[in-house]
Formats: structure tokens, C-alpha cells, sequence
């Protein structure tokens, strides 16, 4: 077993990265996720802290985050934005960072975040995505969904959004109102309040995240493309039928 991704208690240390994970029913993907933080976590020293956030779980999502050291959150509404501001509630560190439980970060990732914001010049970013395997059905479906996505937005990432916390908090963190999309609006407005100040939202271009094909396993390579009402759900970001649909009827899913 990985020892724990927290500096230990007694350590007086400040913590530099909040990790935070949603996580419902993710016993199968979690533990490759914390590997992947532990491991990102060792080039910028024992300053960084996991927070899961436990929503609904009945499998050993908890045991696991126990096991490794993180700080465990409960909040069991079906509300992504929720979820994800519980966990920055609980933060410690001087900079955020989201991921999916489904998701890993390169070795490189909290480096290339870290590096970027002490040039004075960032307020925050997120950073490329790749899937953990690859087809036509899967490259047609994501263009479905982010290139329409981008035109309302403009040029989002995906899944992992960095930025100190008190900018986080200056905008308010996810919109709650939002029940999907609520992460590229997060970052459309953080690039919007980055700009007052001159500063730049940024992609990172040496490191990135990969994400399970999950939802193309159970549904189909082709299952974005095929319905284009869910991809409209998105641009809407608050139907509540579509985002049950999504995200919170199927175990294992995002919560």
C-alpha cells in the first residue's frame, strides 16, 4: 500500500496543493487516481493534501481514502457544483486543484501548475485531456460535445481546473445553479476575473490528465454523437433529467 499523500500532521510545513476529488461508488478507479496525486505530489515536496469528497458511496470508496491519508468530506446532494465547493471548503492548501476519481494526473502535473503561477503572470487554469483509449465513435463523440461547448465558452479544458483559492473564492467558487457544464463556466469566469488584474488563464502544455472510457464502455463509442439532446443539456447546464441521466443513475459514475 502507497503511504499516505499527506505530510503528517505534526508536520508545520504549509500545505501547497488542495487536491479535490467527488467521488461517488469509485472503488475501482480511485486508487489509480491517488497513485497518480502520490506521484505528482512527490516533486513538489510533502505539501499537498487529497480531498475526497464522499457522495452517496455504499463500496469501499471510503475505506480506500482513509487508508491513504486524505481528508474525507460527505455531501450527498446531486449537485456537482456542491460537491465540488465542499471540498474547497475544506481546503488547506494555498492553490486548488480538481480531478475526477476516474481520472489521472501526470508525474509532472502540480509542477507544471506550481511553475505557472509562480511566474506572477497566471490566475488559474486547467489542462489538456486524453482519453485512456481511442476511437472514431470517441473522437466524434468529444468534438460533439466540447466544440459547441467551446463556442459558448471559448477554449475550455477539461476535468482539471488549478487556481489559488482566494481566486477561487473571488468568484465564488462553481455555480450551484449549474448542474453539468458547471466546469467550463467555472473556468470562463475565472479567465473573465484573471483578465482585471492582467492576468492569463492557462493550459498546460507539458502535463495533462487521463480519463477512463467508462461511459463509451457501458453506452457506446458513439453515444455523444447519437444524442445530441444530452449534448444541448450541456449548453443548457441546468436540466435536471439530463444531468440524473449523466451523472447520478448509474453507479460509478461521477457523482
Amino acid at each position: 500500500m502507497k503511504p499516505p499523500i499527506f505530510a503528517d500532521s505534526e508536520d508545520r510545513e504549509p500545505i501547497l496543493f488542495s487536491v479535490i476529488i467527488p467521488a461517488h461508488n469509485e472503488e475501482k478507479y480511485i486508487g489509480a487516481c491517488l497513485d497518480s496525486i502520490h506521484a505528482a505530489a512527490s516533486s513538489v515536496g510533502k505539501r499537498t493534501e487529497v480531498i475526497v469528497v464522499l457522495n452517496r458511496c455504499t463500496d469501499s470508496t471510503e475505506a480506500i481514502a482513509r487508508s491513504r491519508g486524505c481528508v474525507i468530506v460527505k455531501d450527498d446532494r446531486k449537485n456537482l457544483s456542491q460537491i465540488r465547493n465542499s471540498g474547497a471548503a475544506a481546503a488547506s492548501g494555498e492553490t486548488l486543484v480538481t480531478i475526477d476519481a476516474d481520472s489521472r494526473m501526470t508525474t509532472n502535473l502540480l509542477e507544471e501548475v506550481q511553475r505557472l503561477l509562480s511566474t506572477g503572470r497566471y490566475v488559474g487554469g486547467g489542462s489538456s485531456g486524453r482519453f485512456e483509449r481511442m476511437s472514431l465513435g470517441i473522437a466524434v463523440s468529444a468534438v460533439s460535445l466540447l466544440l459547441p461547448m467551446a463556442i459558448k465558452y471559448g477554449a475550455i479544458s477539461v476535468g482539471i481546473f488549478w487556481c489559488r483559492k482566494q481566486d477561487f473564492d473571488a468568484i465564488g467558487g462553481f455555480d450551484e445553479k449549474l448542474l453539468m457544464a458547471e466546469d467550463a463556466d467555472f473556468a470562463w469566469r475565472l479567465k473573465r476575473w484573471g483578465k482585471r488584474s492582467g492576468l492569463k488563464y492557462g493550459m498546460l502544455t507539458k502535463a495533462w490528465m487521463i480519463t477512463s472510457c467508462r461511459k463509451f464502455d457501458r453506452e457506446g463509442d458513439w453515444y455523444l454523437f447519437r444524442h445530441p439532446r444530452l449534448v444541448l443539456a450541456y449548453l443548457k447546464g441546468t436540466d435536471r433529467d439530463r444531468a440524473e441521466q449523466a451523472y447520478y443513475e448509474n453507479q460509478g459514475d461521477k457523482p
